[in-house]
């Protein structure tokens, strides 16, 4: 709900970006920035996932 949020809000399009840019360093750093923050929050959730799972208080 909150990415829709932004989504909405932000209303700027990869195409677009990727339409104007000036050169191939540009384009780069576009598909960069975008993959970036999701790549990101996967590797948090995994090792949020990680320690909950190896936790060593929890009797079985």
């Amino acid at each position: 709900m909150l990415a829709t949020l932004t989504a909405v809000l932000q209303d700027v399009t990869i195409e677009d970006k990727l339409k104007n840019a000036p050169n191939s360093s540009y384009e780069i750093g576009v598909v960069i920035g975008t993959y970036l923050p999701f790549i990101f929050l996967v590797l948090v959730a995994y090792y949020i996932f990680y320690k909950a799972k190896n936790r060593k208080d929890l009797n079985d």
